[in-house]
C-alpha cells in the first residue's frame, strides 16, 4: 500500500519529499504496531488509507504525511513536539489540528462533539488543510463502519451528516460530500437505503439506454456548432434523492434529475452556447434553470443546470461547466493546490472561507457548547436560500428564513427598525419564508423597535442574538436594579449582614474575577440571568472567609438557628449536627463512591466522586469526607437517561421493566431529536448501585432502546 501511495504521489508531483513519505510511514507503523481495528485488520491501514484519499485529491507533502500522522499523538505514546523536531512544525500543527482534546471532564457526549468541533474550527482558520486531513479521515472510517457496534454507526453517521458532509459542501468538495451521504444513509434508515438502491437499479438500464441515447444527440448537434466537449452520465447520489423524498414529500418517478448528463466545455462563451443548443434539442421546464457561473455559490461552485424534457416525456438534467469549474466542483478547496519545480503553491482562499471566518468570531460569543452547535447545524451548514438585495448583492440565508433574519444580516441597525418588508416589489409579512431567487427591501422606520415576539419568528441563531442583545442594552436600568436586588435578598436569605459582606472593594474584586468591566454591567447580568447569583455570593463568600481568616466548617456559621437536622443515611467524618442533602445534579446511591461538599446555608452536598460539577473549579477546602451508614431501609432517587428509536410503546416497556423489579418512577420526561431518536428521561426510588444497575441492564434489553446510561449533572 506504500508502494501504491508513492505511485499515485507520482503522477502529479515527481518532486515530492518521497524520503520523508517513508519516514512517516515508518513511525506511524512502528507506534502503531499491536493496535488493530474493529475489522481485524492491523491499524496502519487506516492512516494508510487517509494518504490515498488525499493523495486522490493531489495534495501536497504535508498533507499526506500528516495523514499518516494523525493519529499517532492520541492513540500512541509520540508527543507534539517529536513530530515537530522530526518532521517540522507545519506538519506538526496540521496533527495537532486533527487531534481530538482528551482528558478534560465533560458534562456528556455533546459537549465532548461541540469543543472537538470548536478545537476543529480554530485550526482550520490557521491552515484549511486540517479539515481535508479530518473529512479523509471520516471517510475511510464511514467506509468501514460496518464493523462498529449499532450504537456508534447510528452516532457517527448521524455526526456525519449534520456536520462532516456539510463543511465538505462548505468547502465545495463534492465528490467526498456525496460519499459521505450516502454512506451515512445507510446506517442512518437501512431499510430505506436499500429500498432506494433496488428502485434505482430496477431503472438503471432504462436509464442507462435514455442517457446514452441523450450524449449522442448533444454530441452531434454541439460539434456541428463547433464546440468541442465531453459529455458524460452524472450518477444522483442516493442521500439527496432520499431527501427529496422524504423531506418535501415526493414520489420515486417524481425526482427530475434522476437522469442526468454533464458537459464540459473549454470556455465560459461554449458553456452558454451548448445551453442554447441543449433548449433548441429539448423543451425547457420552467423555474428549473440554474445559472451559477454568473452567480456563484458561496463555495465557489459553478454550473449551468437545467432541466429538460424530450419529445417521448422523459425529464433530465442537465449540467454545463468548464473543466476548471469541473475540478472546482469535485474537489473545492482542495483544487487550489498546485505544483511547479517541487515548490507548492496555492491561490488565495479568502472570499472562499468569509463562512469561516464569520463562524470564528460567533464561536467566541458561544460559550455554551448547545448554542455553539446550534449555530453550527442551523446558521451554517443548514440548506440555504439565496436572496437579492436591492442592490443585486447576493445573500445567504439558512433555508426557513425570514425578512426579519434578511434585515439583520445586513445591521444590526435595519434589523432593530424593521417594519415591513417588500419580496420581489409586493408587500409581504414579516414571517413570511424566503425563497431563493427573492429580491428582499426592507422598510424600516428610526422610531420603531424589535418586538420580542421575533424571536420565535426568527430562523437564524445570528439574529436571534441581535435581538436578545438589544433587549439587554434596552431594559439594562431594570436589569441593574433587579440585580442589585437580588443580590442583596440573596445575602440576607443566607444569614449575612449586607453591610459586612457587599462591600465596594469586595465587589470590585468579583467583578474583575467574572470578567465584567463595571459593577453595573454585573448587576445587569444577574439581572437579565447570564450569571447567576450563586457565581457573585459563593466568591464574596470566598473573600469575606480569607478576610476574617477562617473557613467555614459548618452551616451553623452562617445560619445560626436551631433545627432538627437530616443525615439521609450518610455519615460525615468529625462533623455532627450538620443537614446533609443528596445532590439532585448526580443522585449518587448506597454502592457509589461519594464525597460531601460544604454549601452556604443549605448543610453538606452529597455528590458521586466523578460528578463533573466536582471538578477543579471547586474550593477544595470545603471538601469533607463522607460515607454511607448501613439503612436497609433507606432509598433513593437515581436518574437515568434513556435513548431510543421512537416508536410506539416504548415507553409503556419502560414503565413495565421498572415495575417488573418493584421500583418506583418518581420522575419522566421525554422528549423527540431533531434526527427522530427518543430521549426518556427517568428518576426511581433505588436502595442502592447493584440494583440500579440491574434495572440499567434490563432496560438495554428492550426493543428499540439504544443506550442507557446515569445522568452524571
Amino acid at each position: 500500500m506504500l508502494d501504491k501511495l508513492i505511485d499515485k504521489i507520482k503522477t502529479y508531483n515527481e518532486n515530492a519529499d518521497f524520503d520523508l513519505i517513508r519516514k512517516a510511514y515508518d513511525l506511524a507503523k512502528e507506534k502503531h504496531a499491536g493496535q488493530k481495528r474493529r475489522s481485524g485488520e492491523d491499524y496502519i491501514i487506516h492512516p494508510l488509507n487517509v494518504s490515498l484519499i488525499l493523495a486522490d485529491m493531489n495534495m501536497d507533502t504535508a498533507t499526506i504525511i500528516a495523514g499518516l500522522l494523525h493519529d499517532v499523538v492520541e492513540d500512541t505514546d509520540v508527543t507534539l513536539d517529536e513530530i515537530k523536531e522530526e518532521f517540522g512544525e507545519e506538519i506538526a500543527d496540521l496533527v495537532d489540528g486533527v487531534t481530538k482534546l482528551k482528558k478534560l471532564n465533560y458534562k456528556n457526549k455533546e459537549e465532548k462533539q461541540a469543543e472537538n468541533i470548536r478545537k476543529m474550527v480554530l485550526a482550520m482558520a490557521k491552515d484549511i488543510r486540517v479539515i481535508i486531513v479530518k473529512l479523509a479521515d471520516r471517510l475511510h472510517n464511514m467506509r468501514t463502519l460496518e464493523y462498529m457496534t449499532d450504537e456508534k454507526k447510528k452516532e457517527k453517521a448521524t455526526e456525519t451528516v449534520e456536520i462532516y458532509a456539510p463543511l465538505a459542501d462548505r468547502l465545495g468538495m463534492s465528490r467526498i460530500k456525496w460519499e459521505l451521504e450516502d454512506l451515512s444513509l445507510r446506517y442512518l434508515d437501512e431499510e430505506g437505503y436499500y429500498k432506494l438502491v433496488e428502485m434505482v437499479n430496477k431503472r438503471r438500464n432504462e436509464r442507462e439506454s435514455l442517457i446514452n441515447h441523450i450524449i449522442e444527440v448533444l454530441y452531434e448537434s454541439l460539434n456541428k456548432v463547433g464546440i468541442e466537449c465531453e459529455i458524460k452520465g452524472r450518477p444522483k447520489n442516493f442521500y439527496s434523492i432520499y431527501k427529496k423524498m422524504k423531506l418535501k414529500g415526493k414520489v420515486f418517478d417524481e425526482i427530475y434529475d434522476l437522469s442526468a448528463v454533464r458537459i464540459l466545455t473549454h470556455s465560459v462563451n461554449d458553456c452558454y452556447g451548448a445551453l442554447g443548443v441543449v433548449h433548441t434539442l429539448f423543451k425547457p421546464i420552467p423555474g428549473r434553470f440554474k445559472d451559477y457561473i454568473a452567480m456563484p455559490k458561496p463555495n465557489k461552485y459553478q454550473s449551468l443546470h437545467t432541466t429538460v424534457i424530450d419529445n417521448n416525456g422523459e425529464t433530465f438534467e442537465v449540467q454545463i461547466r468548464t473543466y476548471e469549474m469541473h475540478q472546482t466542483a469535485e474537489y473545492g478547496i482542495a483544487a487550489h493546490w498546485k505544483y511547479k519545480a517541487g515548490v507548492t503553491k496555492t491561490t488565495s482562499f479568502d472570499e472562499n472561507l468569509t463562512w469561516l471566518r464569520q463562524l470564528l468570531e460567533w464561536q467566541k460569543d458561544l460559550a455554551d457548547p448547545t448554542d455553539f452547535m446550534d449555530t453550527l447545524k442551523i446558521d451554517f451548514f443548514a440548506d440555504e436560500v439565496f436572496v437579492f438585495s436591492p442592490k443585486g448583492d447576493v445573500i445567504n440565508l439558512p433555508e426557513g428564513s425570514t425578512p426579519i433574519d434578511f434585515a439583520y444580516r445586513i445591521h444590526s441597525q435595519v434589523g432593530n427598525t424593521c417594519v415591513g418588508a417588500k419580496v420581489n416589489g409586493r408587500i409581504v409579512p414579516l414571517n413570511y419564508k424566503l425563497q431563493s431567487g427573492n429580491i428582499v427591501d426592507i422598510i424600516t422606520n428610526p422610531n420603531t423597535s424589535p418586538s420580542l415576539d421575533w424571536l420565535k419568528i426568527v430562523k437564524s441563531p445570528q439574529a436571534r442574538k441581535k435581538i436578545s442583545q438589544y433587549f439587554k442594552v434596552k431594559d439594562k436600568e431594570k436589569n441593574i436594579e433587579r440585580g442589585r436586588d437580588a443580590l442583596e435578598r440573596e445575602v440576607k436569605k443566607q444569614g449575612y449582614q449586607t453591610h459586612l459582606i457587599l462591600k465596594d472593594e469586595w465587589l470590585e474584586e468579583v467583578k474583575e474575577k467574572l470578567n465584567m468591566l463595571t459593577l453595573d454591567d454585573m448587576y445587569a447580568a444577574i439581572g437579565f440571568g447570564t450569571i447567576t447569583i450563586n457565581q457573585v455570593l459563593a466568591k464574596l463568600v470566598d473573600i469575606y472567609n480569607k478576610h476574617n481568616k477562617k473557613e467555614i466548617t459548618s452551616p451553623e456559621e452562617v445560619t445560626p438557628t436551631k433545627r432538627k437536622y437530616n443525615t439521609n443515611g450518610i455519615e460525615v467524618k468529625g462533623v455532627d449536627g450538620v443537614n446533609v442533602r443528596i445532590a439532585k445534579c448526580c443522585t449518587p446511591v448506597p454502592g457509589d463512591d461519594i464525597v460531601g461538599y460544604i454549601t452556604i446555608g443549605r448543610g453538606i452536598s452529597v455528590h458521586r466522586k466523578d460528578c463533573t460539577n466536582m471538578g477543579n473549579n471547586v474550593d477544595p477546602s470545603r471538601l469533607v469526607e463522607v460515607k454511607w451508614q448501613n439503612n436497609e431501609l433507606a432509598s433513593y432517587n437515581a436518574s437515568i437517561e434513556i435513548r431510543a428509536f421512537d416508536k410506539p410503546n416504548v415507553i409503556g416497556d419502560i414503565a413495565t421493566r421498572v415495575n417488573d423489579q418493584k421500583l418506583n418512577i418518581t420522575y419522566l420526561n421525554a422528549k423527540t431529536t431533531k434526527n427522530g431518536d427518543a430521549v426518556i428521561d427517568i428518576t426511581v426510588d433505588i436502595s442502592d448501585s447493584e440494583e440500579l444497575n440491574k434495572l440499567m441492564e434490563k432496560l438495554k434489553r428492550i426493543n428499540n432502546v439504544l443506550e442507557v446510561y446515569r445522568i452524571k449533572a
